[in-house]
């Protein structure tokens, strides 16, 4: 029986317009014609393969994570195998009491991570651990509810913001720590509820930010007094912005800052003092960061639920993904640009998560469960496999 269908797909495969071709000898109808719509087939993948294409993974890439409600410090590893818990660490000096480990940071070099403990009687804790053994060095004393901190690569001091959650809104201060004798030398006095704070790249300023009364403060790192303070508002000069995080760029005198209560992340300019660039943002901007080579900042949603990442050239939103639960909350970037990795703390007795993105195609490559209630994470190291 002759069937018309492939009679017309032959004569696709072997006829132009105008033009006779034989047909391939041994070549039987059906072959032809599936040989024919494998080509168009083939043809259409092409043409739809997005323009993009994500190297492998080819390292090693270790983290820190701070669980508050679980009173630990998870160890994360994400790599060409996927990712995973390498170890949990306990943390606190209160078994019977959840502490709240809040802001971790790695310090420079990678020997050492510092862990703040926020719920104190009254006052909390920064406590020191060698990486890799995990152990504990030594500890200090700090403010009403220690959160979020950062270390001067120029004096190594650590500057932990005293967020005083529980207490009355009156300005709070910044405890700065000497990390060898692990002994606080030094309060300077803030807004009301600094948070969010991260030093330059050259070491020399720490900026943090006061949500409550909605200021940006810089610290000179060596005289350890305030340089400058700046009123953050919305265009017109009004609102309650509720600003939550400051992120100094790695090459560009500018620092950005997240407008919690506003969706905004702004953009100052650190030579004039003044806002500049404003990004509108989905609900709840928390935590910010910036890829090293300056190109790219991520931002988490916190009320959305939702990771975002902007093209800081531009000053477009690339793309922005929900998360796989509820509450993102921190992020830390590997120093190749490659990779973010995102805290959500969950709601209820959910385990906390840290999502791996890919900042080459900006899709999701991991999840991986940690401590409740997730929070302040920081890069260590990345190794070969």
């Amino acid at each position: 029986m002759r069937h018309p269908e492939l009679l017309n797909a032959r004569s696709l495969f072997v006829r132009s317009p105008g033009v006779h071709r034989p047909m391939r000898a041994g070549l039987a109808p059906l072959a032809q014609a599936t040989v024919f719509c494998m080509s168009l087939l083939l043809t259409f993948l092409f043409l739809a393969a997005p323009s993009y294409a994500s190297a492998p993974v080819t390292a090693n890439y270790y983290a820190y994570v701070a669980a508050e409600s679980d009173d630990t410090v998870d160890l994360i590893k994400f790599g060409p195998a996927g990712g995973k818990l390498v170890k949990r660490i306990s943390v606190g000096i209160l078994p019977n009491e959840i502490e709240g480990p809040h802001g971790i940071k790695v310090a420079p070099g990678g020997r050492y991570w510092f862990v703040s403990i926020a719920h104190g009687m009254p006052y909390g804790y920064v406590f020191k651990f060698e990486t890799g053994v995990d152990l504990v060095v030594g500890h200090t004393q700090a403010g009403l509810f220690p959160a979020t901190m950062d270390i001067s690569p120029t004096t190594g001091f650590l500057f932990v913001v005293n967020f005083n959650l529980h207490g009355d809104h009156v300005p709070s201060n910044v405890s700065v720590i000497d990390t060898v004798s692990m002994t606080e030398i030094a309060q300077i006095e803030q807004g009301i509820m600094p948070h969010g704070s991260r030093v330059s790249r050259d070491g020399r300023f720490f900026y943090s930010v006061a949500m409550m009364s909605n200021e940006l403060f810089e610290i000179d790192a060596m005289t350890l007094a305030v340089s400058r303070r700046l009123k953050l508002t919305l265009e017109d000069g009004s609102g309650a912005v509720k600003p939550t995080w400051v992120q100094p760029h790695p090459t560009k005198p500018l620092a950005y800052v997240a407008f919690n209560g506003a969706s905004q992340v702004v953009e100052v300019d650190l030579t004039s003092w003044k806002i500049g660039r404003r990004f509108h943002t989905n609900a709840g901007p928390y935590n910010l960061a910036i890829t090293p080579d300056g190109k790219t900042l991520v931002v988490t949603e916190k009320s959305n639920h939702s990771t975002a990442f902007w093209d800081l050239d531009s000053g477009k939103e690339l793309k922005s993904i929900r998360c796989t639960n509820k509450i993102t909350h921190g992020v830390t970037l590997s120093p190749d640009s490659r990779f973010a990795f995102v805290t959500v703390e969950g709601v209820g007795g959910d385990p906390g998560l840290v999502e791996v993105y890919d900042l080459q195609d900006l899709e999701r490559r991991a999840v991986i469960e940690v401590g409740k209630q997730a929070s302040g994470i920081d890069f260590w190291k990345m190794e070969e496999p």
